[in-house]
């Protein structure tokens, strides 16, 4: 089986926007800012055979501010810059009740299965708590990089970071 490095897109893979204390995914591909000082630590994951994976919740589609073809876009935008395996998109609301939306496992048991992936093996980097939750409830071990946004923050996480990079440096010395 692989290994498994989960990732959520925004505030982890590309910056966000923030109003209010509380984070926006960019609203189109143009406004897309890539957070790019993970490049080389991804690309160590991919040469040891990891599987990478982005899970991210965009409800914005299902509440009409936004298209599928708008977030496809930042999505195949996102990928030119890493390499990612899948992406996994959640478009649904909270009020959809549907399994793929974090904090639900879904779409990392999904991609799990498509991948061989063993996700007692793997992790999930995410910066809110849905994120965390999602990788708990999975069975990976979960890296909670905090941007002190004003909102709920996860109860339970393996690790605390401040990046992505962070996180893929501990990652990197763990499984040594």
């Amino acid at each position: 089986m692989n290994k498994g490095l989960f990732l959520d897109r925004d505030g982890v893979l590309n910056q966000c926007n923030i109003v209010g204390g509380k984070p926006y995914p960019p609203k189109d591909s143009k406004e897309l800012k890539i957070i790019e000082d993970s490049l080389s630590n991804l690309a160590k994951f991919k040469d040891k055979g990891w599987k990478i994976v982005v899970i991210t919740n965009q409800p914005d589609v299902s509440r009409g501010i936004t298209s599928i073809d708008n977030v496809e876009s930042i999505n195949s935008r996102i990928k030119s810059f890493f390499p990612i395996d899948s992406f996994k998109t959640c478009y649904h609301d909270n009020s959809d009740n549907c399994k793929c939306r974090k904090p639900l496992p879904g779409s990392l048991l999904v991609s799990a299965s498509e991948l061989d992936i063993d996700l007692n093996s793997s992790y999930l980097v995410g910066d809110r708590w849905k994120d965390i939750e999602a990788g708990f409830n999975a069975g990976c071990k979960t890296f909670f990089i905090d941007y002190n946004y004003d909102e709920k923050r996860p109860n339970n996480y393996d690790f605390r970071v401040n990046s992505l990079n962070e996180a893929l440096d501990i990652i990197l010395k763990l499984e040594r």
